[in-house]
């Protein structure tokens, strides 16, 4: 079975408001590209992974005149997928949701939201994800509310085989200081909006390890915008939210989450370490390229021998050996896909 992460930029802007495709010469949102061509592109990366299931990061808005799972669908049935049928979880007002692409043939996928929902007040206790989770993130003795902008998407799988697992889909709030102008201010909100980011990550971990005591199969997947190493950001706190989601200093390894890419990011700041993602920075007239998007799984996943993949044009010979592909994943997204294929 494949498994698949993918961050489609400004995937909402290629439909209308009744899900259809605006397969034109308009702009689609990402830099110079065309509404067709982007469309164009991620027919050809969509039909390249072949995935029994893709967990569609910044997924179609879903609002009270758009449909998430409906426009997910069409663009299935447009492109020919197998990954014909699509669920969402709680909608949010970003335009950006977490959904889930899959072939109801392989598999079947169940929004099953855990922990109990909150009202203002809050909970230290892994609450619904979209509740509020109650976490002091600056050290004055008093703890904070804590929202997920886009709440992470929580599902009961089940595989043809009768194998089952527990999947979570992950958009962790970006740590971009918007809004400061100032040198100070442009520092303190960055320091804020980390704490908050960390304070996710806890809540997610917190879900995660309930997952790993319980005894369930599972994988949490999706883009975290963080990464070991990423910021200096980390030195002031020591990790980055993804070693808390993973359970890096777990003493017990069935309490830890395991992806190979994470790991050979932590080997340190020296280190060559892969990247899913691309960005052009214009001041400074170049790319640069990040370590993003994870498929993270359970010790007893990982003891199937699972094969991870990241489909960067530039650092697979395999890809880049096939220019049609090569300038599709280009121009279909900043990110690219991560894959997953196990046995299930």
């Amino acid at each position: 079975m494949r498994i698949a992460t993918y961050n489609v930029e400004w995937f909402n802007n290629l439909f209308d408001d009744e899900g259809n495709l605006l397969d034109d010469m308009g702009w689609s949102g990402r830099q110079d590209v065309r509404r067709a061509d982007q469309i164009a592109a991620l027919g050809i990366v969509f039909t390249a992974l072949d995935a029994d299931a893709v967990l569609i990061v910044e997924a179609p808005d879903h609002n009270g005149r758009r449909t998430t799972v409906g426009a997910l669908e069409n663009f299935a049935a447009t492109m020919e997928l197998r990954a014909r049928r699509a669920v969402v979880g709680f909608a949010n007002n970003t335009q950006q949701e977490i959904a889930l692409l899959y072939d109801p043939d392989a598999l079947s996928a169940r929004h099953d939201p855990q922990g109990a929902p909150t009202g203002k007040k809050g909970s230290a206790d892994a609450p619904r994800f979209d509740s509020v989770f109650r976490w002091d993130i600056d050290v004055d003795a008093e703890s904070e509310r804590i929202t997920f902008s886009k709440p992470p998407l929580e599902l009961a799988m089940e595989a043809a085989s009768g194998a089952r697992f527990r999947m979570i889909g992950v958009h962790v709030k970006s740590k971009a200081p918007h809004g400061a102008s100032t040198p100070d201010e442009i520092m303190r909100v960055a320091i804020q909006n980390r704490r908050k980011q960390l304070a996710q990550c806890i809540w997610l971990r917190q879900r995660v390890a309930a997952h790993l005591r319980a005894g369930d199969p599972l994988i949490v997947l999706g883009d975290f915008n963080d990464g070991p190493g990423l910021d200096e950001y980390e030195k002031l706190f020591g990790h980055s939210g993804v070693e808390i989601v993973l359970g890096a200093d777990e003493a017990d390894p069935a309490l830890r989450l395991y992806d190979p890419h994470a790991r050979e990011a932590l080997q340190g700041p020296l280190c060559a370490k892969p990247a899913t993602a691309r960005f052009f920075l214009a001041e400074e007239m170049r790319y640069l390229s990040a370590l993003l998007d994870y498929i993270m799984v359970s010790p007893d996943l990982h003891a199937r021998d699972p094969a991870w993949r990241i489909w960067h044009p530039f650092d697979d010979p395999k890809l880049y050996a096939i220019p049609e592909l090569r300038e599709a994943l280009i121009t279909a997204s900043d990110h690219f896909p991560v894959t997953l294929d196990i046995e299930l």
